[in-house]
Order: structure tokens, then C-alpha cells, then sequence
């Protein structure tokens, strides 16, 4: 019985030996077994032991490697199978490409895990500066990410050409003949990468901030390799050069502490000097009793005679930068000085003549 066994193992099909299909039915088996399940149960098994730790790192990695481990175990898998079949090279002259395909996908999963624990660790980052307001903000690691990524498309560009067969020194001994002529027609993508390091590097504005130049004015959206959004307040988006954006004069608005109120109040010539001190004096205790209003600088005085009125000039800061509080704040202020200037029975002045006629040696 073994005897006879052997020998119908000895059998061929496609000229290859039945022991042989065998072997690669198991292997094929065992794939689809282990990508279904043992996937699976590795997943729940490390969420386990991600959960009972601190750190989020174990949690990024596992994300990061559940997809691109479910395509390996695939991939890894089929060149097995390929590899016990044994078939002839002579007889079936795919089989070289088809394992240079193989080689070149586990290099691609590999540079796939890469990019999403790159990506992983980026929102990581990012949502720990957020916590601890650290400089590490939304302008740098976004860069650094696109950084490696790329570096890693690179890599892994030379690594699959290399599995392919192509020779790697030779590609790049060619990329050096035309390194000179490569450099003089992206010159202006390189003076722009070094304007995006520049930005990083003086931090004249992050992303978020509202900035404002001779050319433009808005908030700025992403900084890019190229070139930086700026999101207008037409809503419009604009593509800023970074090597001209490093040379401009930036305006951040962001970047003050508060926020200057200046502004005039004009009264009309029949108020009394009386009046004038009672209206000063209420519009300072205005100033100090506003809880928006910032304590450290201040300003009312009654400082000209202008052609149709007596002009006070206040000068104030709002405590609060955000646009919508400070125009609150500049609200609130100026009903009370209506409401103070009313109990008064002060008048607000505003541009008016006087014309006399004369008839007859009478002026009226």
C-alpha cells in the first residue's frame, strides 16, 4: 500500500509532481486559514495588552499594521506555494517575473505599514502639542511627515526597481549626468523648499493665524513644500510661493496680546466744561469696571476743538483677541458712553454750519 502510494506520488501534472500540489494545496490552505483567523486573533490579542498600557505608541503600531500584515500574510503565502510547486523555469517562463512581483509587493507592504505608523505618529503628535501647547504645532509636524514620506516613496522606488531586476547605481550614475540640468529647471522648487524650512525655522506665522501682507490677507491654511494657503476672508484661497513668502514683510495679527480699540467722541459746543469732566470721568470708570476691557493701558481725553465739535479721544485695549469677543467688548463700551452721555443730557455733534445773512444792515 505505502508502495503503491509513493508511486502515485511520483505522478506529474503539468510536469509538475503530484507531492508537489500537494505541498502547495497546504500551503494555500494554511494562508487563507491564517488571514482569516490567526489575523484576527492577533488583532484582539494585542489590543489586549495595548489597553493595559499607558502609552499610545503600542496602539499606533497595531493600527498602523493591521492592514498591511492581512495583504503579507497573502502575499507571502502565494510565493510559498509558488516556491513548493518548483514549477520549471523552461516550461513556464512566468514564474521568474511572478516572483519578482511577489518581492516587489512585500517591499510596497512594508513601505505601506511605514507610511501609516508615519502618519500614526503624526496625529499622535499632534494632539500632544495641542494638550501641552508646545511649539511642536500644526506647521512643523505636518512638514516633517511629508518629509519622510516622501523619502520613503524614494526608498522604496529603488527597492521595488532593484527586486525588479534594474540596476540601482546605474540609475542613479544617470540621475548625476543630469543633476545639472535637473538643477537649473527646478531651481525655483528648490528655493522654495528652502523658503518652507525658513518659515519653520523663524516662525514668522503658524498654521491658523490670520496674517497680512502688501499683496494679501488671511488665514493661513497649510504649509506645503511648495508653496503656502492662505484662506482670504472673500473665502478665495491663495498659493503663496515660500520663497517669496520668507522675503515679505508679514503682519501676524495673531501674535498680539490684545487688541487696540482708538476711536473719538465728538460733542456738541453747548456742552459746559462741567459736563465735559462728568463725561471723562464716566467713561474712565467705564473703562475699569468692563471685564473685557484690559487694565493695563487706557487713555480719555478731551484733547481738540474740532470745526463742529469738542472731540474726546479714547484709547483702550480689549482683553480678548478673538475677533468676534473683541467687537463684543467695543459694543458693550459704547452703549454704556451713550447711556452715561444721555444722563448727562449731552449731545453727539456731528458736521453742521451756521450761515448768516445780512439784509438791509441787519444780520440775522
Amino acid at each position: 500500500m505505502i508502495t503503491d502510494w509513493t508511486k502515485w506520488m511520483d505522478h506529474t501534472l503539468l510536469s509538475i509532481p503530484i507531492a508537489h500540489w500537494l505541498a502547495a494545496v497546504i500551503s494555500l490552505f494554511i494562508t487563507v486559514v491564517a488571514q482569516r483567523y490567526l489575523v484576527s486573533i492577533f488583532h484582539r490579542m494585542a489590543q489586549t495588552v495595548a489597553n493595559r498600557t499607558k502609552t499610545q505608541i503600542d496602539n499606533l503600531l497595531l493600527e498602523a499594521a493591521e492592514k498591511p500584515v492581512n495583504m503579507l500574510i497573502l502575499v507571502v503565502g502565494l510565493m510559498v506555494t509558488l516556491h513548493l510547486l518548483a514549477p520549471s523555469a523552461s516550461e513556464f517562463p512566468l514564474i521568474e517575473p511572478l516572483f519578482q512581483l511577489g518581492r516587489a509587493l512585500t517591499v510596497i507592504i512594508g513601505g505601506w505599514f511605514i507610511w501609516r505608523m508615519i502618519g500614526g505618529m503624526a496625529s499622535y503628535l499632534q494632539h500632544w502639542a495641542e494638550e501641552r501647547d508646545s511649539p511642536l504645532d500644526g506647521q512643523l509636524i505636518p512638514f516633517v511627515a511629508k518629509t519622510l514620506r516622501l523619502l520613503l516613496i524614494v526608498t522604496s522606488v529603488l527597492m521595488v526597481a532593484q527586486n525588479m531586476g534594474y540596476s540601482v547605481s546605474g540609475l542613479i550614475t544617470s540621475l548625476g549626468i543630469g543633476g545639472i540640468a535637473v538643477a537649473m529647471a527646478a531651481k525655483d522648487t528648490v528655493a522654495n523648499v528652502f523658503g518652507s524650512i525658513m518659515i519653520l525655522v523663524d516662525r514668522p506665522f503658524t498654521v491658523g493665524d490670520w496674517i497680512k501682507t502688501k499683496e494679501f490677507e488671511g488665514v493661513v491654511e497649510d504649509v506645503g513644500f511648495r508653496s503656502t494657503q492662505i484662506r482670504t476672508f472673500g473665502k478665495t484661497l491663495v498659493n503663496v510661493p515660500n520663497s517669496l513668502l520668507a522675503n515679505m514683510v508679514i503682519d501676524n495679527i495673531n501674535a498680539r496680546p490684545k487688541r487696540r480699540i482708538k476711536m473719538r467722541i465728538g460733542l456738541t459746543y453747548d456742552t459746559s466744561t462741567t459736563q465735559i469732566e462728568q463725561a471723562i470721568a464716566g467713561i474712565e470708570q467705564i473703562l475699569r469696571t468692563h471685564p473685557g476691557v484690559d487694565q493695563g493701558y487706557s487713555l480719555v481725553k478731551f484733547d481738540q476743538f474740532e470745526a463742529s465739535s469738542l472731540s474726546i479721544f479714547l484709547y483702550y485695549f480689549s482683553a480678548s483677541t478673538v475677533w468676534e469677543e473683541y467687537l463684543q467688548v467695543r459694543q458693550e463700551v459704547n452703549l454704556q458712553i451713550m447711556h452715561l452721555l444721555e444722563s448727562l443730557t449731552i449731545n453727539f455733534a456731528f458736521p453742521s454750519r451756521t450761515i448768516y445773512l445780512k439784509q438791509d444792515g441787519v444780520t440775522t
